[in-house]
């Protein structure tokens, strides 16, 4: 083996980490492989032989290059007039074995990116560097320009606000689906007070339609009206199709096979805390979600369950 393969090899053996490190920095699938991308680049490039460890390595490049994607999307103003989800990834429920299930356990859910989205650059990066994977502050802190010390500010600051704002999701994925389940029935049957019953009394519903001419409308607070906003679901609810969200139980709403929304939902404590809607056709199209899958159902994101398992 030459060395320009035996190169790719050690890098293909840590892509998926990168990805994971990526999409949780961007909430972008397709800028999360450009950050992944760039790494290549920039390992093709130096002096492989002096790095001693690959895989901490690639984690801090991927973690800058997102880094100055983000700073430069702010400086861009890149924020769109309504509200705007990170992209899901979905996988069709049907299809997701046991040792799947497990590992797709570990997703970082809809709810908590939109938090993510919330933290400066820094804070995120620090955040997500070495909550999520571990890194340690020395080698952080060179990467946002602060000290080590700094850095753990930084990490500290961003905890706080997540601990606050992301409800944390049951670990039982059954009991999950249960309760999406009674939703989307109360839903169909426009059953209100079936809808706020499954409903924690502090719910939220978050929808990113993209350009859609009815535009779009802020998020909606309370059991009673977004059980209210769930009754106008009831014709698309009969085209729901169960999938994993982000490793959560979600669904996928298509209409004569043609993909109108996709719900991503978080269960506390036996309620649902947290509904996001993604109904924007460009972007699902873009997702991948757009052409059947086997049997006529969705077929699953671009990216869904052979490369997202693992850290995603």
């Amino acid at each position: 083996m030459d060395e320009p393969e035996w190169l790719a090899d050690r890098f293909e053996a840590h892509r998926s980490q990168l990805r994971a490190v990526a999409y949780r920095m961007l909430g972008s699938l397709s800028e999360a492989d450009d950050a992944v991308q760039e790494a290549w680049l920039r390992l093709s490039r130096c002096d492989s032989e002096r790095v001693e460890n690959l895989g901490g390595w690639l984690t801090t490049v991927v973690g800058r290059v997102a880094l100055d994607m983000l700073r430069s999307r702010r400086s861009r103003r890149e924020e769109p007039l309504g509200m705007r989800l990170p992209d899901p990834i979905v996988v069709r429920d049907d299809e997701v074995d046991p040792e799947q299930e497990a590992l797709l356990a570990d997703s970082v859910g809809l709810a908590m990116l939109v938090v993510l989205d919330t933290l400066a650059p820094a804070e995120r990066l620090a955040f997500v560097l070495h909550d999520m994977f571990a890194v340690p502050f020395d080698e952080i802190a060179p990467i946002v320009g602060r000290t080590p010390t700094a850095a753990r500010q930084l990490a500290s600051r961003a905890r706080r606000r997540v601990q606050s704002a992301a409800p944390v999701p049951d670990t039982d994925l059954p009991r999950q689906r249960e309760v999406v389940g009674a939703f989307l029935a109360a839903a169909r049957g426009g059953d209100f007070e079936a809808l706020v019953a499954v409903l924690d009394p502090d719910v939220v519903l978050r929808a990113d339609r993209g350009a859609h001419p009815a535009g779009g409308f802020p998020p909606l607070r309370g059991a009673a009206d977004v059980a209210r906003q769930a009754l106008t679901f009831q014709r698309i609810a009969r085209f729901a199709h169960p999938v994993l969200v982000n490793g959560a139980p979600g669904v996928l709403a298509a209409p004569l096979g043609k993909p109108s929304a996709v719900l991503g939902f978080t269960v506390t404590g036996g309620r649902i805390t947290t509904i996001d809607i993604l109904a924007d056709s460009r972007r699902l199209t873009r997702l991948g979600l757009g052409t059947p899958g086997p049997g006529g159902g969705p077929a699953p994101a671009r990216g869904g369950v052979g490369p997202v398992l693992g850290p995603v």
